[in-house]
């Protein structure tokens, strides 16, 4: 009871906010409310001033405000054009967090907390004031023996603070879905738990030294595209992350990167293609790919930090992205649909000439056109616009990815304006499919297949005793209950067929897999 209204209150003192800011009944869009809509709009205007800038900007400026967790909302809603429109998400995508640092004393606090004072004495005699600041954490550079390293330090009571405001959000998505059954088509509670999925492992730095030492592997066998600062583990903990230090130039920097130089057609392209290496090669990709997370070394390499959030995709999501990456490369815009249905993303009810006549009105604009003009993430935009026609589901395995594709783009476009994505994202899709469904990739599924295959072949007599053990139990309950069973000569022919029919399902399912994997 308690809880809901501390709930409720917190929700309130957000609506609060947005209202302040004119983002709840803005002005732009007075025009098209109902009267009592529009005067209430009006009565909010006046009492909380007149904020600038169009209503996606004025969204940022509330959800920064807000604090840290509305923040990570506002960066998850970026990847919604078909709940708040383009221009919108456009302006969301550019959210900022940066708070001041909260000082070298609690800094040291913390340290002490995690490892004791004796030991964060003996591990961190002396560390320089903090160089970096968000809402979760702050960075800052200490020298060792060994070398210099990064020492992040989460901010005091962040935890706390945050889980408290993502059980508000949990709770007020569970009451959109209660009272508005149409919402549930953008599956509000899936999103708001993906949200909060996403900043609870950000609460744990351990998690995230695991996620960089795990991307430094990956980097390495998909090519060195990244490369990844080493993480001091005697130095990390939970609230502690300690990494070798970067030297070099932030991709924020834009006038420091003017005046180096290095070849910024290929850096793009090592932006893009190291992820999409990593998404399709290897299902885990670094989901926070802004220019703040990615560093130019002195060495001339490219660094990647701040592994807070790891994306994951099994192999249907990667080969799901492979084959639209590569549909609309090749404008093969039935393929596109057939993949979506065959995924699970587009109802089965719906026709597949439709929707291929639907990305066919997306595709085409983009084909002939200069790269300043072609954008994959204008391209994700759009097809999210048809979610709604088509009865599609928000797919909260793929939100992740979609952001951080949308942020790839960007720090390509930023760092070469005349980047063509779909060229850069050309040979890795193409090898990545001729991989998995060339020769070598058709060897490699069979065997998964026949693995498998034996693997039910020795759980088969395991099965055998389960049925025995339902069938006895089925006994047990006729004889209580006085009623007819079978006999046993009857019974045991029975469970006989059961395992063969069992059997015989099991061997025309694997061989119909296997015939597919040869011959189509």
């Amino acid at each position: 009871m308690f809880s809901a209204i501390a709930d409720y209150w917190r929700l309130m003192r957000a609506g609060v906010t947005l209202a302040r800011h004119d983002v709840i009944l803005p002005a732009e869009y007075a025009s098209r409310m109902p009267l009592p809509a529009k005067a209430f709009g009006g009565f909010l205007r006046a009492t909380g001033g007149k904020p600038k800038g169009r209503p996606g900007e004025r969204l940022a400026a509330a959800l920064e405000s807000l604090g840290p967790a509305y923040i990570k909302l506002g960066q998850f809603l970026a990847t919604r054009p078909d709940v708040f429109g383009v221009e919108t998400t456009t302006d969301l995508s550019r959210l900022k967090d940066k708070l001041p640092p909260f000082g070298d004393e609690k800094a040291r606090t913390q340290l002490n907390l995690e490892f004791g004072e004796d030991e964060a004495k003996r591990l961190f005699p002396e560390i320089g004031p903090a160089i970096a600041a968000a809402s979760i954490a702050q960075v800052h550079r200490m020298e060792t023996p060994d070398g210099t390293r990064a020492v992040k330090i989460l901010r005091p009571d962040v935890e706390r603070l945050i889980l408290t405001e993502l059980r508000a959000m949990k709770r007020a998505a569970r009451t959109i879905e209660t009272v508005d059954r149409n919402s549930r088509r953008m599956e509000p509670v899936a999103f708001v738990e993906t949200v909060a999925t996403s900043m609870e492992k950000e609460l744990d730095l351990r998690l995230e030294a695991g996620g960089a030492s795990e991307f430094a592997e990956v980097s390495a066998k998909s090519g060195g595209s990244f490369h990844v600062p080493e993480v001091d583990w005697e130095r990390s903990g939970k609230t502690v992350l300690t990494t070798d230090w970067v030297t070099g130039t932030s991709l924020t920097d834009t006038e420091a990167l003017a005046k180096r130089e290095f070849n910024r057609i290929e850096l793009a392209n090592k932006v893009t293609r190291g992820f999409l290496q990593a998404a399709i090669g290897h299902g885990v990709f670094h989901a926070d790919m802004h220019e703040g997370n990615m560093i130019l070394g002195d060495d001339g390499e490219l660094y990647l930090i701040d592994f807070g959030i790891v994306g994951r995709i099994g192999m249907a999501e990667r080969r799901f992205l492979a084959e639209i990456l590569d549909g609309f490369i090749r404008r093969d815009y039935k393929r596109v649909a057939e993949v979506h249905f065959e995924a699970g993303y587009v109802p089965p009810d719906r026709s597949v000439g439709d929707f291929a006549q639907a990305l066919r009105s997306v595709g085409e604009p983009i084909h002939g056109k200069s790269a300043q003009e072609v954008s994959m993430g204008k391209l994700l935009l759009q097809l999210l616009d048809f979610t709604h026609t088509f009865g599609m589901h928000l797919r909260p395995e793929l939100v992740l990815l979609q952001k951080t594709m949308v942020q790839v783009e960007g720090v390509a476009r930023t760092l070469d304006p005349t980047h063509n994505i779909w060229d850069a994202a050309k040979p890795v899709v193409q090898e990545w499919i001729r991989q998995e469904f060339g020769p070598a990739g058709i060897a490699k599924q069979s065997g998964i297949a026949l693995r498998s295959l034996a693997q039910r072949a020795v759980q088969l007599p395991e099965i055998l005793d389960r049925v025995d053990r339902v069938l006895e139990a089925q006994d047990a309950h006729a004889r209580q209950s006085k009623s007819m069973r079978l006999p046993g000569y009857i019974r045991k022919p029975v469970t006989s067929l059961i395992v063969l029919s069992g059997t015989i399902i099991i061997s025309v399912v694997v061989g119909l897999s296997l015939y597919e994997t040869f011959f189509s």
